[in-house]
């Protein structure tokens, strides 16, 4: 069995781009030892010019995962409105139209986000404050 010429070239190819591509990997981990910033103190990285201060491990509620699916439900129900705007002359009117149900069905469950209260930050202890009438907000605007 004999290896064609065309065979050989898709040889060397797949060897030149594997060469390439862990030549780029090592030259980006060699730069950014080269140049990355330490802290004079510590020998550790820092961003920004700020060295770290405690841990890393970190509790944090489960309200800020619920905004962050928040975000990507909507994100990319806004990607399916965009698609919709590309093809506007396509699909007419009753793509007008299930374009409006399904702007109605995003907004009834921002609705009910909010009506659930989903979105309010704001700590019970605060909330029982302001029922009661100890916070007025009026103090806090400037």
């Amino acid at each position: 069995m004999s290896i064609t010429t065309e065979t050989t070239a898709h040889y060397w190819a797949f060897a030149v781009f594997l060469l390439g591509a862990l030549s780029l990997c090592v030259l980006m981990l060699v730069g950014g030892f080269l140049l990355g910033g330490r802290s004079r103190s510590k020998n550790v990285p820092f961003e920004s010019g700020i060295n770290s201060v405690g841990t890393a491990k970190l509790r944090l509620s489960a309200k800020f995962y619920l905004v962050a699916m928040f975000f990507v439900i909507f994100d990319v129900e806004a990607l399916y409105l965009y698609a919709w705007a590309i093809s506007i002359r396509e699909v007419g009117w009753v793509g007008l139209i299930e374009a409006s149900i399904f702007v109605l069905i995003l907004l009834a469950g921002l609705v009910y986000l909010v009506r659930i209260g989903a979105l309010d930050w704001t700590p019970e202890r605060s909330r029982c404050w302001q029922r009661a009438g100890l916070i007025n907000n009026q103090n806090f605007s400037s």
